[in-house]
């Protein structure tokens, strides 16, 4: 794909009485649409054509019956054409609201944490460096995700917001959208593959003109998890895995194809449903769940219980697993920020070769020997 420069000259002119003076210029300015390649994302396309950039989220919610187009150009240039189905962006952006704490990781890594202007619940925020700047002011609290406050929002004059919906409700981005702010909607969280969550950090990029160190990072991380991966399948062993735990009546397990799935076989271990092709979790109850997994070696994401005896208050019946007799069971949940938010579901995604290796230390312990695990801890 063809590097586009988009180059901006501004001519001042003046006269006096009847003699013209030499024109006069501006710095010349450029402004760089860098080409971006998607690897492992299915949900999002990125191209760029001629003086913009396409971008296209196919599957922004669940059983979305469109996909949204959003068409990047320079500030201070002319939308390329007018469509009443785009979203048009004039980039870089300098101000953004954000909605969802995944994305909080991925500004970090970029350096692009201070163009964050405002965010929907703060206290769900866990990053040090994001929270030094909601405790200085400079991040505004936006209520919640499903019913920002429009005033404050307003008052900020964000660039861009980047959204998300579980269930394709929209209104309150689109309320917001009527304004003049443009409304993105990040769809990340529905890629069944970990490296194509982690790569929708090309997504956000691209509206900052960071897509070269947007791609470094995210080499980093796939040779991280692919290294891992290899690492893993060397081993003989396969332990026997049981994953989620029960709500009420109802015990949710990862379905064979869904991102949980692909974590556990990538550590190489046997997943007890990975001939599932469901894509998202399935719902069992907990005979069926004992009488599939009573023997599992391992009970790898266990829910938010912090001692084995927390766990057993909540359900008796969890002793009856092998697991849970050995003394092999791991939550990611354990470890909080300082108002109480999840660091694994809001970095993890953005480190899915952090995860990886986590699980094969859990798994595999010869393998990674001064490895420490990142989001997992063994309760006791």
């Amino acid at each position: 794909m063809r590097v586009i420069f988009i180059i901006s000259l501004v001519f001042l002119s003046s006269t006096t009485s009847c003699k013209k003076k030499p024109k006069e210029t501006t710095p010349l300015t450029v402004m760089y649409l860098a080409p971006q390649k998607i690897e492992y994302a299915s949900g999002v396309t990125i191209k760029n054509i001629k003086n913009y950039k396409e971008i296209k989220v196919i599957t922004p919610w669940p059983d979305a019956k469109e996909e949204l187009t959003y068409i990047l150009h320079p500030k201070g240039t002319e939308k390329p054409f007018e469509s009443p189905n785009a979203v048009f962006i004039q980039v870089p952006i300098e101000r953004v609201v954000l909605t969802s704490t995944t994305d909080v990781p991925i500004l970090e890594y970029m350096n692009l944490e201070e163009k964050l202007v405002g965010f929907p619940h703060t206290d769900y925020i866990s990053s040090e460096k994001t929270r030094a700047l909601i405790k200085s002011g400079a991040i505004k609290e936006l209520g919640e995700e499903w019913n920002l406050n429009t005033e404050v929002v307003l008052e900020l004059s964000p660039e861009l917001i980047i959204g998300f919906s579980s269930l394709g409700d929209t209104k309150a981005y689109d309320l917001i959208q009527k304004t003049g702010i443009p409304v993105v909607m990040n769809g990340s969280w529905l890629e069944e593959h970990p490296l194509g969550r982690a790569e929708w950090i090309k997504f956000v990029a691209a509206f900052f003109g960071k897509e070269k160190i947007a791609e470094d990072i995210f080499q980093n991380i796939k040779k991280e998890y692919n290294k891992a991966t290899t690492l893993a399948q060397n081993t003989s062993s396969s332990p026997t895995v049981l994953s989620g735990n029960m709500y009420k009546d109802i015990w949710h397990v990862p379905g064979g194809n869904s991102f949980v799935a692909k974590f556990l076989k990538d550590a190489n271990t046997t997943y007890l449903w990975e001939d599932n092709p469901k894509t998202g979790s399935l719902s069992l109850s907990f005979e069926n769940v004992l009488e599939k997994a009573q023997n599992a070696e391992l009970w790898i994401g266990s829910g938010n219980s912090k001692s084995l005896n927390e766990l057993k208050e909540k359900n008796h019946q969890y002793t009856l697993f092998d697991a849970f007799k050995n003394k092999a069971v791991y939550s990611s949940t354990l470890k909080m920020g300082s108002k109480g938010g999840l660091i694994y579901y809001e970095l993890g995604p953005m480190r899915p070769d952090l995860i990886l290796k986590d699980i094969i230390k859990i798994a595999h312990p010869e393998l990674l020997i001064n490895y420490e695990p990142y989001f997992f801890e063994k309760l006791n």
